[in-house]
């Protein structure tokens, strides 16, 4: 079914008006619009269904921060409309529009291999085949993603319908004049031999009819028709007919079920999940008639960080059914969709019939659409190991984290600190670096802060930054891409103060705020605040989450230790420098109270190990004055 939209176009050229100006002059009328940088290429095609209210929130100082949104709305000089009808027609004209011109911000459909279909050809005699490119005329099943089961389902059909497996091009003119003749095919009773006139071209093409509908899944109609015929032949005596009918009946029952059943309900429905991480995400479709999945299709979409599941369904559902034909009455979505009045009324004008599109929660339709997102995250994650795989792929992570930041090159590299104390005693610091997004932990680094008296955590990020990279530069060790320190202006100020000193002033740092993840970089008064959604933000987070984590374990061991030190200091004859032998030598303090008192002597004495012994003893049985065992 061809689409016909009813359309002007507008093109708003920077020369007359400013962007302002045009925004203000664009109609209030569903369209499509088109923004264009520099060179006058296209970087994103959008529809609306009011184009001045839809234009005008890209330039709203108001609306959400968006790194990707920003970069783009910073390259836009002209913009160029098209009007239409309706919205309906705005939604085909973008679907045609993107697919046609690519464009850099846009969502993109994006298979990773060209998939085979089978296509029937538009002949007086048609042929079926094998082939990965689409041209006018013929009919296209699939695509298949298995190759086995595409080649099956093909000399299934073949064989069945005796379907002609060559080449010859033949016109009722060459048939005539007797200019082929039958092959092996015909005398094995694959083939009924078009070649020779020994089949009508009406019956032909009703047996390629026949192989189509069991191409589409559709058997059960295609044995209906099949058991009529059956039943004509042999009231009519032909029992020879009768009986080759009943043979391709059965040998249709056994290929259909061989197919697997996925629904109960025998219905025909296509069932599309959709999961994504960073810039990447995979749609997985089942393809289900008469209850049984005759075959399955990932579609990977680039551009898609940020993106909402809605939109990228949206996008999906566009792009894939602009080239279906077969279209069922059933659409299960694993997330539901903004517009979905308008895709149905759409769906329902392509196909011809009534189109119902819904995202089931509970019951059997919800398990489906698990079982089809599972396999989408399946897609996903080989897509994710491939580009390991290949190489030096630096993470999305880490490349949105670079634009959100406004680096000059990627943060592969990042170093962050954190303070850790209690009301300013045993105060200590972490230090964690990740590269490409991912911690490694052999370089990570614990430091007891030493020139700090009492809870100061700027001063305390001040000597551990200048305690870390003093050695570096001694060392010539490796910089990092980017420092972090956790902490607001205050923090960073200290650190910025040392990098200054050390002649490191280009190396980028910025402080991570905790309460409203506020991100502050030197020299700038107001933080900026980044968009939840951000994967550079969420890098940021993580990397920070765990210098704290490193931070607190490592207070909390010095902070028992000290504790477990004091006890021992209790005991009579056993000082700071004593206490400090018995913990390295016996382990722990559980280490000391199970000890026998000759390996207390050899490490303390004979009058020490006495000492011990009985103040455990003691303890134990509650005679230590109440002072004392508190």
């Amino acid at each position: 079914m061809s689409e016909r939209i009813n359309k002007s176009t507008i093109t708003v050229s920077g020369n007359d008006l400013t962007l302002l100006e045009k925004i203000d002059a664009l109609p209030t009328k569903p369209g499509v619009y088109q923004f264009k940088n520099t060179e006058g290429k296209v970087i994103y095609v959008g529809k609306a269904q009011i184009l001045r209210s839809r234009v005008r929130q890209y330039f709203q100082k108001s609306r959400t921060a968006d790194a990707r949104i920003d970069a783009m709305v910073s390259k836009i000089v002209d913009i160029e409309l098209t009007v239409t009808d309706s919205e309906l027609e705005a939604l085909i004209l973008e679907a045609n529009l993107i697919k046609q011109l690519k464009p850099r911000y846009n969502v993109l459909l994006k298979d990773d291999k060209s998939y085979p279909f089978i296509a029937i050809t538009k002949e007086p005699f048609p042929r079926m085949f094998v082939t990965r490119r689409k041209t006018s005329g013929a009919r296209y099943f699939g695509p298949y993603t298995d190759v086995k089961t595409m080649r099956n389902a093909l000399k299934t059909v073949r064989d069945l319908f005796m379907i002609r497996s060559c080449s010859l091009d033949l016109t009722e003119e060459s048939i005539k004049n007797n200019k082929f003749k039958v092959c092996l095919d015909y005398h094995i009773k694959k083939c009924e031999g078009p070649c020779e006139a020994h089949v009508s071209r009406e019956h032909y093409h009703a047996l390629i009819d026949q192989a189509a509908e069991v191409l589409r899944g559709k058997s059960k109609s295609v044995m209906e028709s099949l058991r009529k015929e059956m039943d004509a032949c042999a009231e009519a005596s032909r029992f020879e007919e009768a009986a080759k009918i009943r043979d391709r009946m059965n040998a249709l029952r056994v290929y259909s079920e061989k197919q697997k059943i996925v629904d109960a309900a025998e219905a025909d429905r296509d069932i599309i999940a959709i999961v994504s991480k960073d810039d990447d995400a995979c749609a997985v479709i089942f393809k289900v008639r008469e209850g049984k999945m005759i075959g399955s299709q990932h579609l990977f979409l680039a551009n898609a960080s940020g993106k909402p599941s809605s939109e990228l369904l949206e996008a999906v559902l566009e792009r894939y059914y602009l080239e279906q034909e077969d279209i069922p009455p059933e659409l299960f979505l694993s997330d539901p969709m903004g517009n979905t009045a308008v895709m149905q009324d759409w769906l329902e004008k392509k196909s011809g019939h009534p189109v119902s599109v819904q995202s089931p929660t509970t019951g059997e339709k919800a398990k489906l659409v698990a079982l089809v997102r599972t396999n989408a995250q399946f897609w996903l994650d080989e897509l994710e190991l491939m580009r390991l795989k290949r190489g030096d792929v630096i993470p999305h992570a880490v490349n949105a984290l670079q634009r959100d930041l406004r680096l000059n090159t990627p943060p592969r590299r990042i170093e962050c600190f954190d303070i850790s104390n209690i009301q300013g005693s045993d105060t200590v610091a972490s230090l964690v670096v990740f590269t490409d997004g991912k911690p490694k932990k052999s370089e990570y680094r614990k430091f007891k802060i030493r020139t700090v008296e009492g809870p100061n955590d700027f001063a305390s990020m001040h000597e551990v930054v200048e305690r870390r990279y003093s050695r570096l530069l001694e060392e010539k060790g490796l910089l990092p891409n980017l420092i972090m320190v956790d902490g607001g202006k205050g923090q960073l100020s200290s650190a910025v103060e040392v990098l200054h000193r050390l002649n490191l002033d280009t190396v980028p740092i910025i402080g991570l705020a905790k309460r409203l993840e506020e991100v502050f970089l030197p020299d700038q008064n107001e933080p900026l605040l980044l968009p939840r959604t951000s994967s550079g933000l969420r890098l940021m987070q993580q990397i920070r989450d765990e210098a704290h984590r490193f931070a607190v374990t490592f207070h909390r061991s010095v902070r028992e230790k000290r504790i477990i030190q004091t006890e021992l200091e209790m005991i009579k004859g056993v000082g700071k420098k004593r206490a400090q032998e018995l913990l390295e030598k016996l382990g722990s303090l559980q280490g000391v109270r199970n000890a026998t008192e000759e390996q207390l002597a050899e490490i303390a004495g004979k009058s020490v190990a006495r000492a011990i012994i009985q103040y455990f003893k003691e303890s134990i049985d509650g005679s230590l004055p109440p002072s004392e065992n508190q």
